[in-house]
């Protein structure tokens, strides 16, 4: 089930070639597309290579999985990531939603399904801002609402954020989760064997829900 990339190019060149086809693919048969973006060291170089081609990004919808609810202009935003490195050139004509402030929920219930959802994972097992050890993570992971509030003093930097709910993010036509170095390999296999962590429960659902897709890119370089 884990993709095995050698290097961070080539899992950067894999997944932004599968994300461009699957774009190009929904807005063939749709007239638009959505993309969940997200945030870390993971996407950035698959942004990079998304933002030079890929589909006809004036048809795309472009989200986040999770905010930090800082100014859009601070390093740790991920809007910020996103807008420097996937809407530039070509991206630059795509349109944004983003999460902090809280969203119209009518603007982003209507990129659902999204066609693709971009994902990245803690050594703690977290996806998105849905982190261990928050008291309303159980919430956040069975509510049929889009969004939850995350209090503040959990992940890096321990701002207050905004995240989409794991029913939101299983809301897609396809997953691709981003995972580089070895103790990260080992989160997932832990996951896989059965422990109880956000990014295992993503995998459990996505098997057995219908019409989502998948896929686990792996490379050993941490960075």
């Amino acid at each position: 089930m884990i993709e095995t990339y050698p290097t961070p190019d080539a899992l950067a060149d894999a997944a932004a070639g599968a994300i461009s086809g699957l774009l190009a693919e929904a807005i063939g048969l749709r007239s638009r597309a959505s993309l969940v973006g997200t945030g870390g060291r993971s996407p950035g170089a698959v942004y990079d290579r998304l933002a030079r081609g890929g589909p006809d990004w004036s048809r795309v919808n472009v989200t986040l999985s999770d905010e930090r609810c800082v100014s859009p202009d601070d390093p740790a935003s991920n809007q910020k990531l996103v807008r420097e490195r996937l809407l530039a050139g070509p991206g630059a004509k795509a349109h944004l939603l983003p999460l902090w402030p809280t969203p119209d929920p009518a603007a982003l219930a209507a990129l659902r399904p999204f066609d693709v959802v971009m994902l990245g994972m803690g050594e703690d097992g977290h996806i998105a801002s849905l982190i261990p050890g928050d008291p309303g993570l159980e919430d956040a992971m069975t509510t049929a609402d889009a969004t939850r509030p995350v209090p503040a003093g959990l992940g890096k930097p321990p701002v207050p954020r905004i995240t989409l709910t794991l029913s939101a993010l299983l809301d897609a036509r396809a997953i691709f989760l981003l995972v580089a170095g070895e103790t990260k390999r080992g989160v997932v296999q832990r996951a896989l064997a059965g422990e109880d962590l956000p990014v295992g429960r993503l995998i459990a659902q996505a098997k057995t829900a219908p019409n989502v897709r998948l896929r686990i890119f792996w490379t050993p370089d941490g960075g």
